[in-house]
């Protein structure tokens, strides 16, 4: 695991994929900066309303009315750079298989609609544990345990179907080399705990998951 992580570091910091994360990555984030701050007000009090009001510890009642919101559009930036990479991304991981492993087919062809649904998935489960989940994310330790298992989430699918449906047709064989993806995708979302570093979390999981599934037919 840790040549590839080195080899996946090595790769992050090309030029090509600092091109296409700056473009994903920031083109997220003005969105998102441009929509929230038209409506920060009414933003701000659905969040605070709809997820404060069934909490029974004042103290957490207060601190959400202070994070809650910009916690929440935060959330919706990596969901947003998550569901964008796993649309555009498979000329940028085809190109680094090529560059890595010269003798490896693209065997093929991972959809634009296959790629939305299976990141479309991967986002209601994370809303769908993350608004029970809310409150423990204020606990420490175990709070920063729990979400960044629910960012490995939004990663995690995407990143088995986007870069190994390109490499792999044998599902078995697939499953099998994807064991250690949720591992690899808890590693990426340590990105996500460092503003305006975490555009690179959804690619770093990609190139990592290509060089584990990889490595050994180099």
């Amino acid at each position: 695991m840790y040549q590839t992580l080195l080899k996946s570091f090595r790769d992050i910091l090309s030029p090509k994929v600092l091109s296409f994360i700056l473009t994903i990555g920031l083109g997220s984030i003005l969105f998102w900066v441009a929509i929230l701050s038209y409506f920060w007000e009414y933003f701000e009090s659905f969040i605070v309303t709809h997820l404060g009001n069934w909490i029974s510890w004042e103290w957490l009642q207060s601190t959400i009315s202070f994070i809650a919101a910009p916690l929440v559009g935060y959330i919706l930036v990596i969901i947003t750079i998550t569901l964008l990479t796993s649309l555009f991304s498979d000329k940028l991981i085809i190109s680094l298989a090529k560059k890595h492993y010269s003798n490896q087919a693209v065997v093929g062809e991972v959809s634009i609609f296959g790629s939305i649904v299976v990141t479309i998935k991967s986002i209601i489960i994370f809303i769908l544990l993350f608004i029970p989940l809310f409150p423990l994310i204020f606990v420490p330790i175990l709070g920063q345990i729990v979400m960044l298992y629910l960012w490995s989430i939004l990663i995690k699918e995407p990143m088995i179907h986007d870069v190994g449906g390109l490499f792999i047709k044998d599902k078995k064989e697939l499953k099998r080399k994807s064991k250690k993806a949720t591992l690899i995708a808890m590693i990426a979302a340590l990105f996500n705990y460092i503003p305006i570093l975490n555009i690179f979390a959804p690619v770093f999981a990609q190139i990592v998951f290509l060089h584990h599934i990889l490595k050994r037919e180099d």
